[in-house]
């Protein structure tokens, strides 16, 4: 069954598709494609199961490819700079479109290239994992990693479709079906105790694949996501509450260094020291924070960080985070399954404590 979800941002709306065999469908993209020129973007895993039935469905254009490194360790300016280097020498000019096709990284990388590209031109998300069709494909943060800080160059840049294929989880990795279930369970944590209890529920079956519980999760994740970047389309206040974990996950993924951790594998483990710091702040249940660790457990996640990231070393890291004003590090903590709530008022000793003691490592 396919559902389309609206994304309302004025001028700026735009559609999410979510439903099977959606990838080679020409319906699909031809009304959100203004002109002739399509440089399709995606990288060394996904070209050979997918590059082709995109092309087909856009024939008639001219079509050009850029295939990249796959990892978290090529999302950078050196290697964004090739999207730029092909839209040059092609000529490329301001109603071109260009199609995100891959996991997240591939999303970021094409989108913060079609935000600088002649000041801005269009981009579709086709987005092949879990944790890009629930999150990072829809909301418009596009970007590149730094050595010293995660996802600190970008811009928000709102993509003109999300093409969901639900069919395209098929071939993913259990790790990387895992790593897109921190992203979903992190909806049901800060905003719907119901979608978590169904989680709780539904895991096994998720884990299985079963479609209709995996298009279940990815059209209510949507939802979720959509109704908040419409209400604050550039983080000046709910859509923050999005971050919950990832202030300590991108510490792990910097800390670690790019690559050796998936992102949902770093945010899972940020969920739970995000879980913990509530709980010694006396705002989450111990119940609540075993609740909350048992169903990330239950996603094939880990609880806890690398153990061989120091304490001080962490503190550094997450220093450096888009959500630190006037030099104060703001976190997304938790007062109850459900609510989440944004703060820079916490004991230091508290998250010292968090991080030193935190989860079983």
């Amino acid at each position: 069954m396919n559902e389309t979800i609206e994304v309302a941002l004025g001028e700026r709306s735009y559609p999410i598709l979510i439903g099977t065999d959606l990838i080679g469908d020409p319906a699909c993209y031809s009304p959100y494609i203004a002109g002739a020129q399509v440089l399709i973007v995606t990288n060394e895993t996904v070209a050979p199961l997918y590059l082709e039935r995109v092309r087909q469905a856009l024939a008639g254009r001219r079509i050009e490819t850029v295939v990249l490194p796959d990892g978290e360790q090529y999302k950078t300016l050196d290697v964004v700079g090739r999207v730029f280097d092909s839209l040059l020498a092609q000529r490329f000019a301001r109603d071109c479109t260009l199609i995100a096709l891959g996991g997240g990284v591939v999303g970021d990388m094409a989108g913060f290239a079609a935000a600088c590209y002649q000041r801005g031109v269009s981009f579709i998300q086709v987005p092949t994992t879990l944790l890009a069709q629930v999150d990072s494909s829809v909301g418009g943060k596009t970007g590149v990693n730094h050595p010293l800080g995660k996802n600190m160059i970008g811009a928000f840049h709102q993509p003109r479709a999300v093409i969901a294929d639900t069919a395209t989880l098929d071939t993913l990795p259990d790790r990387e079906l895992s790593a897109g279930l921190a992203e979903v369970i992190k909806y049901g944590l800060i905003r719907d105790a119901g979608f978590f209890a169904w989680l709780e529920a539904e895991m096994a079956a998720l884990r299985a694949r079963e479609p209709t519980a995996l298009a279940a999760a990815i059209a209510r994740s949507c939802r979720c996501k959509a109704e908040i970047v419409a209400a604050d389309e550039r983080e000046a206040g709910q859509r923050a509450l999005l971050n919950l974990g990832h202030t300590f996950g991108h510490a792990i993924e910097t800390g670690a260094g790019y690559g050796r951790w998936l992102h949902g594998e770093a945010v899972g483990a940020g969920m739970c020291l995000a879980a913990d710091l509530s709980r010694r702040l006396g705002w989450l249940t111990s119940t609540d924070l075993a609740h909350a660790c048992a169903l990330i457990a239950a996603a094939g996640l880990p609880v806890a960080p690398p153990g061989d990231i120091a304490t001080e070393r962490f503190l550094e890291l997450m220093a450096v985070d888009k959500k630190v004003q006037s030099g104060q590090l703001r976190l997304v903590l938790l007062k109850a399954i459900g609510e989440a709530t944004i703060t820079a008022d916490f004991d230091p000793a508290a998250l010292r404590a968090t991080l030193d003691e935190g989860q079983p490592r």
